[in-house]
């Protein structure tokens, strides 16, 4: 190295020693978290000088804001195709999805700024690139105040916990109705990060951990990535946490309301929150739930602790997660994967497991004011538990998935959000006339109050063959891909968060086209005159259904809905169910 290239490094070692690099975090005193512009000035402040951090956005709000990303790779690498190139694993660190729960965000920042600046954690990038993002609800963070958060301890003022359209982007993952959320999709699904990790601080009972985690080991990951996660990352990040102060258990879910003793419960995690999107994507996901009353200086600190070690396992694993991501994708796109039962959703087992549970003495105390019961935990008194964790749950709902879907052009809505999920599909050419099998719902009820802007309905289905014109442009998905799991999460309408739970499909539910009582007078005549098997069917409901026989309308309905005249579509699902491989093979080339 020459005289002049040794006296520019020491340079510009020193410029970055003489730089003040602290965070607006630190610089409060470790009780403020900075604005959304002060955030991104701070991004691209580490970006311009370091050239391992790169400064991107992959989006723009509701309110107009980008939604800002780093990308922090020891080699400079920028695009996914890049990193995909090397050997690399991607970790994806989202902070800010609920923006009153920031801890991520100044946590990341000093860790991207110890990576890539002082270089005193320099090695945490030698196998792993970053993604982070120090805000994911960008306007829901700059509706800033400090009566945001009434369980929460700190920053001094926070964001808010939705987006400016009141969306809770946590219930997001699957359904993407936020413009946030389908950027974030495309950002997700064109990485494909092989380690996610979502910052978040947690309301609920009161205990000694600072911070808590989930990540999903229920059956809706690939089975030889729970295993990975069981063995190979979950010990050592719990060994560094407690080294580094910071004992971690599984996310608190006591099976009574705040009551330590009663038990805690776990949940397999719906597609709709982050952690449950990612494991049917055969990629696992951490869930970081900071504690609500821990002050906010140990609250961000046990995150950075968290993401430190998660990346310390990630760069020792690196080779052994990718290729078993890769043997998960391959095993999901194989005809084999179909042989067995999908389940949708999974029920609590009897089975439990005896844990240490570190709390506080408590009691149940009476409220004099609202007449209720609630707890009182005593901060002074740390007390271990000893109590049952049912944590063991099994299959409830399962389908056999078939060869393929088919979604008619004209559910474009469906179309679009089905895109977003980075899933393989052939659009027709021509028009085709094509019977399939698909459900008939029933007895539908819808629930009362809305929930993210939708009224889930529930329903009973009998599953029929159904025949339509599919006209160009309809989608055909075959299931021999990486997605598989994904798809049947969106399109069997059993499924947790399916479109038709949503609500996505609630118009097949409605009648469009009615009969005059006169005109179905004399039209029932006819048809109980020259149907003898509908006759015998009236007189048999006549007699055994009360209600019906009293009900004119009723009758009435019962007659249409059995004439010629009759919705053939109404409550039939308009996604097909393709079950024979070469029916699905020649819609692939039509």
């Amino acid at each position: 190295m020459s005289r002049h290239m040794v006296l520019f490094f020491f340079g510009f070692i020193f410029t970055l020693a003489a730089a003040d690099w602290r965070t607006y975090y630190e610089k409060s005193g470790y009780k403020a978290t900075p604005s959304y512009d002060e955030t991104v000035a701070y991004c691209q402040r580490l970006a311009g000088t370091s050239p391992q951090i790169h400064f991107a956005t992959y989006g723009i709000s509701p309110q107009g804001r980008p939604l800002p990303l780093l990308i922090i790779d020891k080699n400079g690498r920028k695009t996914a195709q890049e990193v995909r190139n090397s050997s690399n694993v991607v970790f994806l660190i989202q902070a800010g999805i609920h923006s009153g729960e920031i801890d991520g965000k100044d946590a990341g920042l000093m860790l991207a700024r110890d990576i890539a600046i002082s270089g005193d954690l320099a090695h945490l990038i030698d196998h792993v690139t970053i993604l982070f993002m120090p805000i994911f609800n960008v306007d829901g963070h700059e509706r800033f105040g400090a009566y945001n958060r009434v369980n929460q301890n700190g920053p001094e003022e926070m964001g808010w916990r939705t987006t400016a359209q009141n969306l809770n982007l946590n219930r997001d993952y699957l359904k993407a109705d936020a413009p946030e959320m389908q950027s974030w999709l495309k950002l997700y699904n064109r990485w494909l990060p092989e380690f996610f990790a979502d910052c978040h601080v947690t309301d609920g009972a009161d205990y000694q951990y600072v911070l808590t985690y989930k990540i999903e080991q229920h059956g809706i990951l690939d089975s030889s990535l729970i295993k990975w996660v069981e063995q190979n990352y979950l010990p050592p990040v719990k060994t560094a946490m407690q080294a580094s102060g910071f004992p971690i258990i599984e996310y608190v879910s006591f099976r009574r309301a705040h009551d330590v003793e009663s038990g805690m419960t776990t949940w397999a995690t719906p597609p709709r929150l982050s952690d449950g999107y990612t494991a049917i994507q055969n990629r696992p996901g951490l869930l970081i739930e900071t504690h609500m009353f821990k002050d906010y200086k140990s609250r961000v600190s046990a995150t950075y602790q968290m993401l430190k070690h998660t990346l310390e396992v990630l760069n020792k694993e690196y080779k052994t997660l990718g290729q078993l991501i890769v043997r998960a994708d391959s095993l999901t796109a194989a005809p084999a994967f179909r042989k067995n039962p999908l389940p949708l959703t999974y029920k609590y087992s009897k089975d439990s497991t005896m844990i240490d549970f570190l709390g506080y003495e408590y009691e149940k105390v009476k409220s004099d004011i609202t007449g209720g019961d609630w707890y009182r935990y005593f901060r002074d008194k740390p007390k271990t538990y000893r109590i049952p964790f049912f944590n063991k749950m099994v299959p409830d709902i399962q389908i056999h998935l078939p060869e393929g879907y088919i979604v008619p052009v004209e559910w474009q809505m469906i179309i679009e959000r089905i895109k977003l999920h980075g899933v393989a599909y052939h659009e027709l050419k021509q028009p085709v006339k094509l019977k399939v099998r698909t459900y008939k719902f029933k007895n539908a009820k819808w629930q009362e109050k809305p929930y993210e802007g939708r009224h889930m309905v529930q329903f009973d289905m009998d599953t029929i063959k159904f025949e339509r014109t599919y006209y160009p442009g309809s989608l055909v998905l075959d299931m021999n891909q990486r997605t598989a799991k994904v798809i049947a999460n969106m399109l069997e309408p059993k499924a947790r968060d399916s479109f038709v739970f949503w609500g996505f499909f609630d118009v097949v539910f409605e009648q469009k086209e009615y009969i005059e009582s006169y005109v179905l007078e004399e039209q029932a005549r006819l048809m109980l005159a020259n149907d003898s098997r509908l006759k015998k069917e009236y007189l048999s409901k006549i007699k055994t259904d009360s209600a019906f026989a009293a009900s004119p309308p009723s009758i009435r309905q019962w007659f249409y809905e059995r004439s010629p005249y009759w919705d053939r579509f109404k409550n039939v699902y308009p996604v097909g169910r393709i079950e024979d491989r070469a029916v699905l093979e020649k819609l692939l080339k039509n």
